[in-house]
């Protein structure tokens, strides 16, 4: 069943509007009486029917509120090196997909790519719509936000989460699951993955400095579009947020 995002409070009738609507009606082809789920901006999921459509508004009267959480149960944000060409895409797309609840892209030392002004932000918007799309397909009941490009010494500064995991090719000591074992009743979580050129000297140490554990991922290396979806499917895994 399709599912919807609305920018209003829960209510027993809601209204769709913009491209969501005008995709219901001339993509999709629904009519009065069709079903779909609607997420309203207050978090409530529900199953709705359609009562009237056009190609500018659809309304819904909603059936039944879903009690059903497709959130898991650990919040991690993605602080993700910038990579080049589709790399990006694919990581935001994915990492939404497996269940990521907020993405940070970095320009980091080594980012082959370099993003300021306008197309930093044109970028950013696009993100943010591949992100939306995927929590549609994905039944997300949140569409998670992709932050406006930053750098190392940004993220760090602004980002509250206590637990913070930067995953480095150097490291050879503590592997990710032991990582996790360290943590207690984990709730939130804040990854760091290098883009294509790795992590620097300098940006390791400012990880550190900001109460980072360097992790191993293991003996083989990981191209930067794999890195994060690996370490997110394994944390997941391990918090029984993936395959129970």
């Amino acid at each position: 069943m399709h599912r919807f995002f609305i920018p209003q409070p829960y209510s027993d009738t809601m209204t769709i509007m913009g491209v969501d609507a005008r995709h219901i009606y001339t993509v999709l082809r629904m009519q009065y009486g069709s079903r779909v789920q609607i997420v309203s901006d207050d978090g409530v999921t529900a199953l709705a029917e359609i009562a009237d459509a056009n190609e500018s508004v659809v309304t819904v009267k909603c059936l039944e509120v879903l009690a059903e959480s497709h959130e898991p149960s650990v919040r991690i944000v993605l602080a993700q090196g910038l990579a080049k060409g589709e790399k990006m895409d694919f990581i935001i797309q994915k990492a939404v997909e497996l269940g990521v609840s907020e993405i940070i892209p970095v320009a980091m030392e080594h980012s082959v790519v370099r993003l300021e002004g306008d197309k930093a932000v044109k970028k950013a918007e696009r993100w943010q719509k591949i992100a939306e799309a995927a929590a549609k397909q994905s039944k997300r009941d949140i569409i998670p936000m992709v932050q406006p490009v930053q750098t190392m010494e940004q993220m760090l500064a602004d980002n509250p989460c206590d637990c913070k995991l930067i995953a480095y090719e150097c490291e050879d000591k503590l592997g990710l699951k032991a990582a996790l074992q360290k943590e207690q009743a984990l709730k939130e979580l804040l990854l760091i993955i290098g883009p294509e050129g790795g992590i620097s000297e300098t940006e390791l140490q400012q990880a550190r400095t900001a109460g980072a554990l360097v992790v191993s991922l293991g003996k083989r290396i990981l191209r930067a579009e794999t890195a994060a979806l690996v370490v997110a499917a394994a944390i997941f895994y391990e918090t029984g947020d993936l395959g129970g």
